[in-house]
């Protein structure tokens, strides 16, 4: 069994995940317009550039997406995804690209349970923590 994250957007899917992915060392990088779909599906002309379906691998993990139709869309809250460094660069060079042109809940540093942990909110609205885990 694989658990793995679907973010919602409001019409920036295909630049964020652009984004994600250089940012996360993303592999195959994946994004399907609406204007994709086949023909018979009817596809709204406002919608047909947004994305229908968006992903990108990590490792063994992938992280996937879509813009959600105007009405359907609510702003993300009550989660976050979790990014887990192997050092501590690595945990600061990922928070510092995607805390730009966010909001830092808490400033990324040492604390008792982990070498590097902070919290940001990029600017496409997704809420993250970075960790880089002492040993137990």
């Amino acid at each position: 069994m694989k658990i793995n994250p679907y973010l919602n957007f409001n019409g920036n899917c295909g630049e964020a995940f652009q984004f994600y992915a250089k940012v996360l060392g993303g592999k195959d990088l994946r994004v399907m317009t609406f204007a994709d779909a086949p023909p018979d599906m009817p596809v709204p002309p406002e919608v047909k550039n947004q994305v229908m379906h968006a992903r990108f691998s990590v490792g063994s993990d992938a992280i996937m997406g879509s813009d959600s139709p105007g009405d359907r869309y609510n702003k993300p809250q009550g989660y976050a995804v979790s990014v887990h460094t192997d050092t501590p660069e690595d945990a600061e060079r990922i928070f510092a690209s995607l805390s730009e042109g966010g909001t830092v809940g808490m400033a990324i540093a040492e604390t008792f349970f982990a070498k590097r942990w902070g919290m940001t909110t990029d600017r496409f609205g997704t809420h993250w923590m970075v960790i880089c885990e002492k040993s137990m």
